[in-house]
């Protein structure tokens, strides 16, 4: 062998031996968190949708992606020691859902990416620069929620033609339910009725909270998104039944459990989408360079049980605007 060829071939071991010891290096395994204002069974739909959206993009939780979940239950207070315990894991990425979780985890840094999937307002909560061009580590997903409320008033007008007085449920002491309030508020006098604002501190609070609708003459509802409206929506459907009141609600899965009728965007749509945009960052893509998103699709339910249940009729021309009707 001469001494060309001996050079020859220790070049080509050395190839070979670099190119399997590559092949055999597993792949990068991403780590993300997901921090939810809600409980795991409420969660549930929408955080499957995500976990269904990345999958067909290719990532298997727990061979090529690691996902921290943290639930709040419901309450807003340990949100911002959930965020804290996910920046400590030094993710690649964080998935909110609500406001208050996307607030918290921006107070909690400034260079973890930050998906939100569900934010109301993120311009005017200052946790981007603009829709377009987000600036920072946050970008996602709106709800359009300043716009959605006046649909909602005009459906329950539509449905219950007689009615002049609207409760508007919220949680107490809500940091955006006093604007959010005003805005609707001014929707409801171009329809020609009068709202009343119906706040909660609690779950033990809603019962008192109907007692007195009744006695102000409050012919309708409407409950207003938000954590704590998802989370006891249980009780405040019992609570409508029993003093036959009329609301409507956000979300669909709110009309499912029984609720009269919902009118809002397909927030598990959102959480699918928002795979797309975990895939884009975990690949490079900077979240100041992705646009914030507004919802795509929006849904009309009417639950006919619950109007029996109230002795309620459905006009027919509200039956036929519903996208779905529950029998």
């Amino acid at each position: 062998m001469t001494k060309r060829d001996f050079i020859s071939l220790l070049i080509t071991v050395l190839l070979t031996t670099v190119s399997f010891a590559e092949a055999q290096q597993p792949g990068k395994i991403s780590r993300i968190g997901i921090l939810i204002s809600t409980s795991p069974s409420m969660a549930a739909p929408r955080i499957q949708a995500l976990q269904q959206g990345l999958h067909e993009l290719g990532y298997i939780e727990g061979k090529n992606i690691i996902i921290e979940y943290r639930y709040a239950e419901g309450k807003l207070e340990p949100l911002p020691q959930l965020a804290d315990e996910l920046v400590r894991l030094k993710l690649d990425l964080i998935v909110t859902d609500t406001s208050r979780a996307t607030q918290a985890a921006k107070d909690a840094t400034k260079t973890i990416a930050v998906v939100f999937t569900s934010a109301n307002d993120p311009v005017g909560d200052r946790q981007v620069a603009s829709l377009a061009r987000p600036g920072g580590n946050l970008t996602g997903f709106s709800l359009l929620a300043l716009d959605l409320n006046a649909k909602r008033l005009e459906l329950l007008k539509e449905t219950v033609p007689k009615v002049t007085q609207i409760g508007f449920l919220t949680r107490m002491g809500a940091g955006t339910a006093d604007e959010r309030f005003k805005e609707a508020e001014v929707d409801a006098q171009r329809l020609g009725l009068r709202l009343h604002r119906l706040g909660a501190k609690g779950v033990d609070d809603l019962e008192g909270v109907f007692e007195a609708a009744k006695r102000e003459g409050v012919q309708a509802m409407l409950a207003h998104p938000s954590t704590f409206v998802v989370t006891n929506r249980a009780r405040i459907i019992e609570l409508a039944v029993k003093h036959r009141l009329p609301v409507i609600y956000s979300g669909w899965e709110s009309a499912a459990a029984g609720g009269l009728m919902s009118y809002g965007l397909d927030i598990v749509d959102n959480y699918r989408r928002a795979a797309i945009y975990v895939d884009k960052i975990l690949k490079g893509t900077k979240p100041a360079d992705l646009p914030v998103q507004q919802p795509m699709k929006f849904e009309f339910v009417i639950n006919l049980k619950a109007a029996r249940q109230i002795a309620l009729t459905i006009p027919p021309n509200v039956l036929a605007r519903a996208d779905r009707v529950i029998r």
